[in-house]
């Protein structure tokens, strides 16, 4: 369909969307935050080279990783006078760093967080927020006794104006009931990094290894898990799944092949949510199936499929003689933005410091962070021991 029919028809675009792009924009007087990072493994650098492109906000002033080599591969990545460290706790005990960004293994997340809460530090810890559900409560317990202190975590979608757009196109009822959701986040190769020396293996492929990761689910589909609480305002109610090391008999522990199913029973939903590591066709995918129409995204784009009924709402086809009115793509689908969106990123780092200019709490956030851990350790329990899980009613707030 033309975009400027769709606009007008919707009347859903051009409403104020983005509340990590414009709602702030006057509100914050420019200062330059000094940061450290901890982690420099592939997300940290990518990190730390958004970072770089938002001078007037961020300076890197140290980075902290166990490994020499991954110090050595961060230097293009931060200011030369930027200090390299290998012990986190010296990061937290520099007064000058106010923001310190946890990008480490999984295993590590609760207790550099909660130690660099302590310390007075503003947080920026990636997902998985914690690598248990009694990390999470604990975690969460903690912050909310230092609310002066911002606390965000890496769900990127939460910023992006592609996944508001169509939160906002779910809570308005464009969509209809919505009783399916259907997510994969597909890969055909063996997810393993290039060990030096055998002694670095679980340094460097920890997410292989059940005491350091939690694998594909805490890795991957907790995005897809994360935006479906935000975007329904909601949680599972029950985890059913299965899974197994199916593709790859190479001494890994945490499954290459896995499936959950999540209830949303308040909302009369069921959530598909899959991964392979032995086939890339499907690649990603988040698929939002209602009575009026569905979604199909990427990371960065996205289709809306009306269904019959609606396209007659829209005015695409004739109500009378079914003559098409107005062009749309060749598979029936409508983008829902103009153009691609650019990393979610960007934008979940522009949100972080407005956050901390304003003293306010960010989109994705303690109590968020908390529900999306709680929701995967979940579904790794369910996958694991073959056993349904019930959420319980100490997880909600």
């Amino acid at each position: 369909m033309h975009r400027r029919s769709f606009v007008k028809k919707s009347a859903l675009l051009g409403s104020g969307l983005l509340v990590g792009n414009q709602v702030f924009a006057a509100l914050y007087a420019d200062r330059v935050i000094n940061i450290a990072m901890i982690g420099c493994g592939d997300r940290g650098k990518g990190i730390l080279s958004i970072i770089q492109s938002m001078p007037s906000k961020y300076k890197t002033i140290a980075y902290c990783d166990v490994l020499d080599f991954r110090l050595k591969e961060t230097e293009k990545y931060v200011p030369a006078d930027a200090k390299a460290i290998k012990d986190y706790r010296k990061i937290l005990d520099d007064k000058t760093i106010e923001v310190v960004f946890i990008a480490t293994p999984l295993s590590e997340h609760f207790k550099i967080a909660k130690d660099a809460v302590l310390a007075g530090k503003h947080v920026y810890v990636e997902k998985t927020m914690t690598y248990n559900i009694a990390q999470a409560l604990e975690l969460r317990k903690l912050v909310k006794q230092h609310p002066k202190q911002i606390f965000q975590v890496g769900y990127q979608y939460r910023y992006s104006p592609l996944y508001f757009k169509v939160k906002e196109m779910i809570q308005s009822g464009y969509l209809g009931k919505v009783s399916q959701i259907d997510c994969r986040w597909d890969r055909n190769g063996n997810w393993r990094r290039t060990v030096p020396n055998a002694g670095l293996e679980k340094q460097i492929n920890w997410r292989m290894y059940k005491a350091y990761s939690g694998g594909l689910a805490a890795e991957l589909l907790s995005h897809q898990i994360d935006f479906i609480n935000w975007a329904f305002e909601t949680q599972p109610d029950e985890i059913m799944g299965s899974g197994g090391i199916d593709i790859f008999k190479d001494g890994r522990e945490t499954y290459d092949n896995i499936q959950a199913i999540l209830r949303y029973e308040e909302k009369g939903m069921i959530g598909n949510f899959g991964a392979t590591c032995g086939n890339a066709h499907d690649g990603y995918l988040f698929k939002i199936k209602g009575t009026k129409g569905s979604v199909s995204l990427l990371t960065s784009t996205g289709i809306f499929y009306p269904e019959q009924s609606t396209k007659k709402d829209l005015g695409i086809v004739d109500g009378v003689t079914g003559a098409t009115k107005i062009v749309v793509n060749q598979d029936g689908g409508i983008p829902i933005l103009d153009q691609p969106t650019k990393d979610g990123t960007n934008y979940a780092l522009d949100e972080f410091y407005k956050s901390i200019m304003n003293s306010v709490m960010p989109v994705s956030n303690i109590n968020t962070g908390t529900q999306a851990s709680i929701c995967v350790a979940m579904c790794n329990e369910a996958i694991y021991s073959g056993n349904k899980q019930v959420w319980k009613p100490e997880y909600s707030l």
